[in-house]
């Protein structure tokens, strides 16, 4: 399918990508930690009939140089572009911290109908990086909502990596244990994914090392069910934290970090999950209408 792409300059940096004439089915495409324009996988999404955005949500002009406090607006107005180039249908996938912030919007934006968390978790975790003052410390929310801040769970300092210095590192005990430690902030800081009337789509690698995606998965569908609604999720033992959907290639090795998981395994979990993923983020929609 042909596709035309557009570079975003209202209100954040981004990439429109949409095939020759438009849809009705929009995805808004959002990144981890790694704070990229996902230009890529909206490509990917535009092939198959959808208009797909990405925008730098944090790290660019204007912008906090982590993700601390990150005004959950700001998705909102992404909405705002969809909607603006004649798309009725609104999905949001995100991977990681993207997908946590997919899950806040679902709640807080009737808009969104569908969204896909690839790695999710299921509470709301503080600042990764510094915020607008240039600062990381004390801890402070990854979002706010109307200038306040979004209920979280700190992490415990006392927690010390396993790998020897200089080694790449897996912080999954650290999310284990400052969940233990901040028992209480944690009960605070779920995620009431309960709440959304969007469809819930979670996709999670049982080898992930980044923090442990598949159980917060689990939860998110367990919380989904007790309100009487329901959350699919895939998941796969030996994939990590960085499925990769098919036509991507293997994700990028890293010196900093262990994601887990096997270029083979986190390519079988994508290829898994992909027409679900196509699925839900299309709905009943003819594509490409």
């Amino acid at each position: 399918m042909e596709i035309i792409e557009h570079a975003v300059n209202a209100h954040c940096e981004g990439v429109m990508v949409e095939p020759v004439g438009g849809s009705t089915v929009g995805v808004l495409v959002l990144a981890g930690s790694s704070g990229r324009v996902e230009t890529d996988r909206c490509r990917l999404f535009a092939r198959t009939g959808m208009t797909a955005l990405s925008i730098r949500w944090f790290g660019g002009e204007g912008q906090p140089a982590g993700i601390c406090e990150i005004p959950l607006e700001i998705f909102s107005t992404a909405i705002d572009l969809l909607r603006a180039k004649g798309v009725k249908r609104i999905g949001v996938l995100g991977v990681s911290k993207g997908a946590e912030a997919a899950l806040l919007l679902a709640i807080r934006d009737p808009r969104v109908a569908a969204v896909v968390a690839l790695s999710p978790t299921s509470v709301v975790w503080a600042n990764v990086g510094p915020g607008s003052d240039g600062k990381t410390y004390p801890y402070r929310s990854s979002w706010t909502r109307r200038e306040e801040p979004v209920p979280f769970v700190s992490y415990d300092d006392r927690w010390a990596p396993a790998e020897a210095q200089g080694e790449p590192t897996a912080y999954r005990t650290l999310y284990e244990r400052s969940r233990q430690t901040f028992d209480e902030a944690a009960r605070q800081a779920v995620i009431p994914i309960e709440q959304s009337t969007a469809e819930i789509l979670l996709v999670a690698g049982g080898d992930d090392e980044m923090w442990p995606s598949m159980v917060f998965a689990q939860e998110l569908a367990s919380r989904r069910a007790s309100a009487g609604r329901t959350a699919k999720v895939i998941s796969a033992a030996a994939a990590g934290h960085r499925p990769r959907l098919p036509g991507e290639g293997p994700a990028a090795s890293s010196h900093r970090f262990r994601y887990g998981g096997t270029a083979a395994a986190d390519a079988d979990l994508g290829a898994k999950a992909w027409p679900d993923i196509v699925g839900v983020l299309a709905g009943p929609a003819v594509l490409g209408s």
